[in-house]
């Protein structure tokens, strides 16, 4: 070995030695680490001590005798349940509350509600519409007692009712479900249905508030959750319109957007005066007398071969004891969808009712929904309804459409003029030609734009009908023609198959509303064809009756009605309009308005300044 390789290695190896030293742990490192492992050690012990206490228990629970083997079980209760111990066991019985509209079955264990009816409505396929029904529901009071958590929904209520259906279509009728603790004390839920009603009192009354939770506990917890049942033919669509709302107290409506795709959540740290669980068309909303202090609200998509949508869940803190007693007064409400019959419960709980953003749902609440309301008096059919409804817009727009007509007839007879214009100006000479046009428009007093503002003023209309339908319950199973379901898609073919994006049918109301789009669009571009048409005009007139044709296959049918009626009536609009104007006198109007002087406004005379200031940097 050489002198230098020697020279490395001993370097090598004072690095080692040195890096050694001072990685080296301290004493205090030492000593934590030997605690830590003292410390795992000990954990590992007492998981061992509790398997084998556990083991003895079980040994001991299969030796003992029944009697021996209930009062360990006694025991137990006692231990985890304190003065609920006794309502620990029992046997689940149904009690029914109804009238008229609805049918409300309980059950004493866990004192909840267990399943809702409403009687006036079903399902698409014919069956009895439960908004809510069997294990799918929670409705759980979780509060501390002497230290220990309960949970009521897991403890059995005695009724304080020999009847278990309790009729209430010809007087008021009350069920009360009694928690018994010890000492005497008892928490009551109390439920009370009027004839011809939709909701339902309900009243937590607690006998010895103080004993039952403490002195020093205002709130307990309202757990409230159920499964949302699939009641309508589209389930896509009926899953993007249920959700969870919320009105906040003395404030707005809010809700959790049900378009996410998993589900969402909200926490309301303000009090609240309602939650509902918000299907297409029903709700189940609860209300509190006096306001939730604060909640969480939270759903969840469910698979679509549950035949449910979402699990909606709300956990509420309400107020016991103290200045607010110790009783909490709520209301059920079991409610369609329908946007008066929720205006008259008050609460804005006409909310409930998705009409669209601020600015078009006013045409909907205001228009619409009072039409529907005035024909359906004397009219049984509602695709009659629908196209009534369409000969009132389209007369109303009559003005608009006139003046789009006209407009696009100004500029189709001075397309020889603009042809000559054109010629006189090379390839590349566009801003000369495009000022020359503008100038020819102007002398003539015509507005090129004439015939979009029309069209634009137009568009609340159309977002606001495209709102309405499918949040309609006024179509809910309303037929016409081969639609069974004016508020669901209607199929002519069931495909054995499913196309992305399009379905597994063929919907004739949308196939006719594609094909009448197209025949308007072209009819449309032909009357206001000029010499320079917008590139990819013509491409545009196949896609967009292609693309609505994908979009509005699974979507309300009395939608497509509208549009395909709409466009029906365009056309004779336009037949009708054509014979109104006579184009040798309009052109005869224009050559007389180019002889005149034209008066400049502000505007266009500094649009013609910059104009010119961007040809002159052009050039240069």
């Amino acid at each position: 070995m050489d002198k230098k390789s020697l020279i490395g290695l001993l370097l090598m190896g004072a690095l080692l030695i040195g890096y050694s030293i001072l990685t080296r742990p301290s004493q205090e490192e030492i000593e934590r680490s030997r605690r830590i492992a003292d410390s795992i050690q000990q954990v590992e012990l007492r998981k061992q001590i509790e398997a084998e206490a556990a083991r003895l228990i079980q040994d001991s629970i299969i030796q003992a005798s029944p009697e021996e083997q209930e009062e360990l079980d006694r025991q137990r209760q006692s231990n985890e349940l304190g003065q609920f111990a006794e309502a620990a066991t029992g046997e689940e019985q149904f009690f029914v509350l109804e009238n008229q509209k609805i049918k409300m079955t309980l059950s004493t264990k866990g004192g909840r509600p267990y399943s809702v009816e409403l009687k006036e409505y079903q399902t698409h396929d014919g069956k009895p519409l439960l908004l809510f029904d069997g294990d799918t529901t929670v409705f759980n009071l979780n509060f501390f007692s002497q230290n220990r958590s309960i949970a009521t929904q897991d403890l059995y209520f005695q009724p304080l009712s020999e009847t278990q259906n309790l009729n209430a279509e010809a007087r008021e009728q009350t069920l009360v479900l009694r928690l018994h603790a010890s000492d005497g004390n008892f928490i009551d839920y109390i439920y009370t249905l009027k004839p011809d009603d939709l909701k339902v009192d309900f009243t937590i009354q607690f006998n010895g508030v103080e004993q039952l939770i403490g002195k020093n506990n205002p709130m307990i917890d309202l757990n409230w959750s159920i499964a949302l049942r699939q009641q309508e033919k589209g389930y896509k669509w009926e899953d993007q319109y249920s959700t969870i709302y919320y009105k906040y107290f003395e404030d707005e409506v809010g809700k959790i957007n049900p378009r996410k795709g998993g589900g969402g959540s909200a926490d309301l740290t303000t009090r609240v005066e309602w939650i509902a669980f918000k299907q297409q068309f029903f709700s189940t909303v609860l209300l509190a007398e006096k306001s939730f202090l604060s909640a969480r609200v939270s759903t969840t998509k469910l698979p679509e071969e549950s035949n449910h949508l979402k699990t909606c869940t709300s956990v509420m803190s309400i107020p016991v004891g103290g200045a607010d007693g110790d009783r909490v007064n709520m209301t059920f409400f079991f409610v369609p969808n329908h946007f008066k019959t929720l205006k008259e419960l008050g609460h804005e709980m006409e909310d409930l009712v998705d009409l669209g953003w601020p600015f078009i749902s006013w045409i909907n609440k205001w228009f619409v929904i009072n039409i529907f309301n005035f024909f359906e008096k004397y009219i049984a059919n509602y695709g009659i309804i629908i196209i009534i409804l369409t000969i009132i817009f389209k007369l109303i727009v009559f003005p608009l459409s006139y003046k789009s007509y006209l407009s696009g007839a100004k500029m189709r007879v001075l397309k020889p003029q603009v042809d000559e214009l054109t010629k006189k100006f090379s390839a590349d000479k566009a801003m000369e030609k495009q000022q020359a046009t503008m100038a020819l428009y102007r002398k003539a007093g015509v507005n090129p734009m004439g015939g979009c503002l029309p069209a634009l003023l137009q568009m609340p209309i159309w977002l606001a009908l495209f709102r309405f339908f499918p949040s309609s319950i006024e179509l809910r199973q309303q037929s016409f023609l081969w639609a069974t379901d004016l508020s669901a898609y209607d199929s002519i073919l069931n495909l054995p198959f499913t196309i992305p994006a399009y379905g597994d049918h063929v919907s004739l109301f949308t196939l006719l509303m594609a094909i009448s789009m197209m025949v308007t669009t072209k009819i449309n571009m032909d009357q206001t064809s000029t010499a320079q048409p917008m590139p990819g005009m013509k491409v545009m007139m196949y896609i967009m009756p292609v693309m609505m044709l994908v979009w509005f296959n699974s979507y309300a049918s009395g939608l497509s009605l509208y549009y395909f009626f709409s466009n029906v009536f365009s056309y004779i609009q336009q037949v009708v309009t054509k014979r109104l104007v006579n184009e040798d006198k309009l052109l005869h109007k224009l050559k007389e308005n180019q002889k005149k002087p034209v008066k400049k406004s502000g505007f266009q005379a500094r649009l013609e300044k910059m104009a010119k200031e961007q040809q002159a940097k052009q050039r240069r």
